[in-house]
């Protein structure tokens, strides 16, 4: 009598493959032609602002052109020179233009309430902005910035009448923030204030002195603070302004 065979038992961890786990999804790549568009609507504002730009811009361009292919017919290799003058003239025109564009956004929230808050949002690097964290009668704001600086709190109006909003502040944050520098900041064209133009410029030369772990976690615990409504006029928030 034959003996029928055994199938032989899976081993342990075989058999059916485990179902793979979903691919993540690819972050949505911008649509074409969105940042040619962004550059129109920023040059369309601006030179309505600044009949200026557009000549400066093309004098920008074509300086450093017409200077090179004048060397190049008197010297040789005039091709060559001719394509750095482009490439020069690109550069020129992206710096000229991106100053004008920022000119132009200074001067439409220039001494209005929330200008400094607008600045702050569009800064360069890691700079976490709480906008309107103490407020008064005289529509005095104060604004709260976290960074590798530390603390930074950020006050628009008279110095004199904001005093008593910084003071409030720190000490409302005093258990939260430790030993961590804090910075105040007056926002204005006064004695000892920092003119809004200047206020990026301040803002990057100041010292690191924490970590970035050390930003994320002062920024947890400021986020889990009790929100006040404040009754805070509506400013013009600009957009962020193209950079060179």
């Amino acid at each position: 009598m034959a003996l029928l065979k055994r199938s032989p038992k899976a081993a342990p961890g075989k058999g059916k493959a485990a179902p793979k786990a979903p691919a993540k999804a690819k972050k949505a790549k911008p649509p074409r032609g969105a940042r040619l568009k962004q550059i129109k609507l920023a040059f369309s504002a601006t030179r309505k602002q600044d009949p200026k730009v557009l000549p400066l811009v093309l004098g920008a361009f074509l300086v450093p052109v017409v200077l090179l292919v004048v060397i190049g017919l008197v010297f040789g290799g005039v091709l060559y020179l001719a394509f750095i003058g482009v490439l020069l003239g690109l550069i020129a025109a992206a710096f000229v233009f991106g100053r004008r564009v920022q000119a132009t956004a200074y001067s439409q929230v220039e001494g209005q309430i929330g200008a400094a808050a607008a600045v702050l949002s569009n800064m360069r690097g890691d700079w976490r902005v709480t906008p309107a964290v103490g407020f008064n009668r005289e529509q005095d704001l104060l604004h709260r910035v976290i960074g590798r600086p530390g603390v930074i709190l950020v006050a628009e109006g008279s110095s004199n009448r904001v005093r008593a909003l910084i003071t409030n502040e720190k000490k409302r944050v005093a258990r939260i923030i430790g030993d961590t520098p804090v910075y105040e900041v007056v926002v204005g064209d006064g004695e000892g204030q920092i003119g809004l133009r200047q206020l990026e410029r301040h803002f990057l030369k100041l010292p690191r002195n924490i970590k970035g772990k050390a930003v994320n976690d002062l920024d947890r615990r400021f986020k889990a603070l009790p929100q006040t409504a404040l009754p805070i006029p509506k400013g013009p928030m600009p957009t962020r302004v193209p950079r060179r």
